[in-house]
C-alpha cells in the first residue's frame, strides 16, 4: 500500500481554510454550544473537486524537476517518519500504527514504554470523578515494545482518532456507545488478552502490551500490519527547518502550559536544555520506568477547544471532532504558543491545524507531539504562561 503524500491533501487544505476564515475570533471558549451534536457527515469532495475523473497528473516542469533533484538525500536504509518527521528505519514506511489506549488514574501509575510513542492524545474520558482523562499513544514502531501499558477501555472518540493514522486500537473493552463505532468499515482494534502482570495491584491495572503480543495478534486476525486503503495520508506537515515562533504571528511566551483536566492536573514545562516540554500530572514528572526513568516530553503541542455531547449519567461522552467550521486552539514549540484554527472533515480524517495569521497548514518542527482535547466549557481555565 503506498502512502499518500500530503501535498495531494492540499487543495482540500486550502478549501478548509476558506470555510474556516469566518471563524477566526479569538480564544475564548463557546460555553453555548457544548452539547452541539456531532455531525457524522461531512465531504470536501466537491469543494476541492476531487471527483473530477480526468488527467490530474501535473507536467513535469523545469522547476519540479529541480525540486526532486535538490531533496535531501536519506541515510541508507532510513526514511522521514510520517508522525515525527524523524529519521526511521525503511522497513517501517508502510507499517500501520497501533494506537493504545492507557490508564491515566493515579493508581495506575507508573506507565511502561510511554516514551516510545510519537504521538500521545490526553482527553476527559468521563465527566465524573474530576473530568479524568485517559491517554491514547500512538506508535509506529510498535515491534519494538517490550512493555507499555498499562491497559484500559476505549471512548468512541479515541475510535475516529485512531483512524486518523490507519492505526490499530489497542484497548480492553469499553462501554457499549462504542460497538457501532467499532463496526465501522475503517475501524481496526484489539481488544483484551493481552498480558497480565502482576503487580500488587487490582486487576484492572495488570494488562500490558508486551513483546509477543501484536505478532500473535495480528497473526491471529483478519487485519493487515500495513496500511490499507482507509489509510487518509500524511497528517502533519513538517517544516523543512526548525520553526521558531515570531510575535508577527501572533506568538507568546509559553514555557507552562496547565490543562483544565482537574483530577490529573496536567502540566507541560518548557525544558531549555532539551527545547521540548516535560509532561507531569499529579503534581509529579511522568517518568518512564521501561527507559532508565526517562522523561515524557514533547517537541510539539496542540491544543484543541473541542464541544462534546454527554451520553448518559455516567459520565460517557463524546466529543464533536468532527468540524467543517474552524474551531480555536494553540500550537506550540520552542518556548512560543501561536493560534491556530482546526478542522477535521470526516470520522477517519486527519485533524488539520491551520496558522490563525495566514490561514495555512501549521508547519510544525521534528519530533514527538503532545495533543489535548480541552472541553470547550473550560477552555477559560486553559492556562499558557
Amino acid at each position: 500500500m503506498k502512502r499518500k503524500n500530503l501535498k495531494n491533501k492540499m487543495i482540500v487544505f486550502a478549501a478548509a481554510a476558506a470555510l474556516a476564515t469566518a471563524s477566526l475570533g479569538g480564544c475564548g471558549s463557546k460555553k453555548d454550544d457544548a452539547q452541539q451534536e456531532p455531525a457524522t457527515e461531512i465531504n470536501f469532495d466537491d469543494i476541492a473537486n476531487t471527483g473530477n475523473t480526468g488527467n490530474t497528473e501535473e507536467p513535469q516542469t523545469q522547476e519540479t524537476a529541480v525540486e526532486q533533484q535538490t531533496q535531501e538525500e536519506a541515510p541508507e536504509g532510513m526514511y522521514r517518519s510520517e508522525l515525527t518527521n524523524e529519521w526511521i528505519d525503511e522497513s517501517l514506511k508502510d507499517q500501520r500504527p497501533i494506537a493504545v489506549m492507557v490508564d491515566n488514574e493515579k493508581l495506575a501509575l507508573p506507565h511502561y514504554g510511554l516514551t516510545e510513542a510519537d504521538v500521545v492524545y490526553e482527553l476527559m474520558n468521563s465527566t465524573k470523578n474530576g473530568r479524568i482523562t485517559r491517554l491514547m499513544a500512538v506508535v509506529k514502531d510498535w515491534g519494538s515494545i517490550t512493555r507499555f501499558g498499562s491497559v484500559r477501555s476505549t471512548r468512541p472518540t479515541n475510535i475516529m482518532l485512531a483512524a486518523e493514522w490507519n492505526a490499530v486500537l489497542i484497548h480492553d473493552g469499553g462501554p457499549f456507545y462504542i460497538n457501532d463505532w467499532l463496526a465501522k468499515p475503517y475501524s481496526a482494534n484489539f481488544s483484551g488478552g493481552f498480558t497480565r502482570i502482576k503487580n500488587g495491584k487490582a486487576t484492572e491495572y495488570t494488562e500490558y502490551v508486551c513483546e509477543g503480543d501484536l505478532d500473535s495478534k495480528f497473526s491471529n486476525s483478519k487485519y493487515s500490519t500495513e496500511y490499507n486503503e482507509y489509510y487518509p495520508g500524511e497528517h502533519f506537515s513538517f517544516a523543512s527547518s526548525e520553526v521558531e515562533l515570531t510575535a508577527d504571528r501572533g506568538a507568546v511566551d509559553c514555557t507552562t502550559v496547565k490543562l483544565p483536566f482537574p483530577h490529573n492536573e496536567s502540566t507541560l514545562t518548557y525544558n531549555e536544555s532539551t527545547g521540548t516540554y516535560d509532561y507531569s500530572e499529579y503534581g509529579q514528572a511522568h517518568t518512564d520506568p521501561q527507559h532508565d526513568n526517562a522523561p515524557l516530553t514533547f517537541k510539539n503541542l496542540l491544543i484543541q477547544n473541542c464541544t462534546f455531547s454527554q451520553l448518559d449519567e455516567n459520565g460517557y461522552l463524546i466529543y464533536n471532532v468532527i468540524v467543517s467550521e474552524g474551531r480555536d486552539g494553540y500550537y506550540i514549540t520552542n518556548g512560543k504558543a501561536i493560534p491556530v484554527t482546526w478542522i477535521k472533515a470526516g470520522e477517519n480524517e486527519p485533524t488539520v491545524f491551520l496558522d490563525k495569521q495566514t490561514g495555512e497548514p501549521v508547519e510544525m518542527n521534528t519530533g514527538k507531539t503532545y495533543i489535548a482535547i480541552v472541553p470547550s466549557d473550560s477552555w477559560n481555565d486553559l492556562a499558557i504562561q
